[in-house]
């Protein structure tokens, strides 16, 4: 009985160390022997999941070699993240000891990045995951697992505050480069990663500042106990409701709805106005409160510019994320998009953000740009660059030829006595920057959590583009150490 107990308890541990939920665990349907049960499911998982789980298992200590031939004091540095220290002498620190170290908070992001699961299921695979958290270097205790499931948002907030890409870049860059070839190769081009949001329209977004701002009227007069001011919004309520069921909107139907909801937008602003002035003294502004306030009066400007046939520049399209902008892409299947555009450069496959922004920009006056920041982190003068016909202007092409870099452009005037090679090496870095390159964006976009960003702020957002991008790099990388290890062995 005593080894056969002995034997139950360290499979128990084994299991739970295995992420195996607990009814499965330790409970049967008909609440049968739990060791004979646990013994069975052994044999089963041995016999099946076993290979799996060292297939697994080797997975994630390549990413972790991968990850640790940077330098983590220097990558800590960037992020100024601090190592809870204990309270000596007449020095007291308040609050308990956090169980993430700073380098468990980042590696955190990565696993986030790599799994694509929701904050929630995150922790919940953590608790039971031997391999997360060895991968984190924590260990979790089984009977004492995490549920506050907001700690990985309050982790992405932290670092997202202390986000320094331009450096932490120089340190990933110069622990990769030995394993990089085809350093003087300079490949560029843009794309857009989409905010989690919906399709922004003008009845949309006027609906969300009176609902919010009437919400808000009736929570100051019940908290006040003074009479509700009078307005029509029960009337637009009705109507926007019926507009909304409608397959087919007149152009003349959304035009009078519109004007009624941008009226009723101005008055319930002027009460709103009018219960601060008269109650200022008494009601309590939060932070968000008042920002909100204010881009609903930003909207309404816009609006009312909109409705007159005026153009409006940096328009708003949604109020929680007033930082997103529409990006006019020309896409066939989607002319407009909304969210960070980014340009990347690439070296030997890996990428790396050269600028970021919420705002459309142009990214073919970047191309130098490109090429000094490759200089800079590689230590190599780039000869080759290759970008879309976007970058190919007149300026451009005077940079490169001043400074001898070959390109990817279409050749403008007469043809050079090697016309032949150059339209060879034209060939090859086209092809290579068409698959390799916009390959890559797809890749991040499909597996790595980049379709659509569902942070809520604007730094967690570019913390998140930044994590995802970096974390496809480092899948990448454990091929090329493994090459470059054997040959050199």
């Amino acid at each position: 009985p005593t080894n056969s107990y002995t034997k139950c308890c360290k499979l128990v541990g084994f299991f739970v160390s295995l992420g195996i939920p607990p009814k499965i665990r330790f409970d049967g349907q008909n609440r049968g022997n739990p060791p004979t049960k646990i013994w069975l499911r052994y044999k089963i998982f041995r016999i099946f999941t076993l290979p799996w789980v060292l297939q697994n298992l080797i997975f994630w200590k390549n990413i972790a070699r991968v990850l640790m031939r940077v330098n983590w004091a220097g990558f800590i540095q960037c992020f100024l993240l601090k190592l809870w220290q204990k309270t000596w002498g007449c020095l007291k620190i308040v609050g308990r000891r956090n169980i993430f170290s700073p380098s468990a908070k980042i590696a955190i992001m990565v696993l986030k990045a790599y799994t694509g699961l929701s904050d929630r299921h995150l922790v919940e695979h953590l608790n039971g995951n031997l391999h997360y958290q060895m991968f984190c270097g924590i260990m979790i205790d089984p009977s004492s697992p995490i549920t506050n499931y907001k700690i990985v948002s309050a982790i992405r907030n932290e670092i997202a505050a202390r986000l320094d890409i331009e450096s932490l870049q120089e340190v990933l860059a110069t622990h990769w480069k030995p394993y990089l070839e085809n350093l003087h190769v300079c490949m560029t081009d843009a794309t857009c990663y989409e905010s989690h949001m919906r399709f922004p329209t003008d009845m949309k977004l006027l609906w969300e500042c009176l609902e919010w701002l009437y919400r808000h009227i009736c929570r100051h007069c019940k908290k006040l106990d003074i009479r509700r001011p009078r307005n029509k919004y029960a009337d637009v309520a009705d109507t926007y409701l019926s507009y909304c069921k409608k397959r087919k909107r007149k152009a003349s139907r959304t035009r009078m709805l519109k004007r009624r909801m941008i009226r009723l937008l101005e008055k319930l602003l002027m009460q709103m106005d009018e219960i601060h002035r008269d109650y200022g003294a008494v009601l309590q502004y939060t932070q968000d409160y008042q920002k909100r306030l204010s881009i609903i009066r930003k909207v309404l400007v816009q609006e009312k510019e909109m409705f007159e046939g005026r153009k409006v520049s940096d328009r708003i399209v949604s109020v929680d994320r007033h930082y997103v902008r529409p990006i006019v892409r020309g896409k066939e299947t989607k002319s407009v998009e909304f969210g960070a555009k980014v340009n990347n450069i690439q070296i030997n496959g890996i990428s790396f953000i050269e600028h970021i922004s919420f705002k459309a920009f142009n990214e073919g006056i970047r191309l130098k740009n490109c090429i000094r920041m490759q200089q800079k982190l590689m230590k190599v003068r780039v000869t080759c660059a290759a970008g879309d016909s976007i970058y190919a202007n007149n300026a451009n092409r005077k940079y490169c030829t001043k400074y001898g870099i070959s390109t990817s452009f279409v050749r403008k005037g007469r043809a050079a006595k090697d016309e032949h090679m150059r339209k060879v090496l034209r060939g090859e870095l086209s092809r290579e920057r068409a698959t390799r390159l916009e390959g890559s964006f797809g890749t991040q976009k499909q597996h790595y959590s980049l379709s659509r960003i569902k942070a809520r702020n604007m730094k967690t957002e570019i913390l998140w583009i930044f994590f995802g991008i970096h974390t496809a790099n480092a899948v990448l990388m454990i091929d090329k150490i493994r090459t470059r290890t054997a040959k050199t062995a």
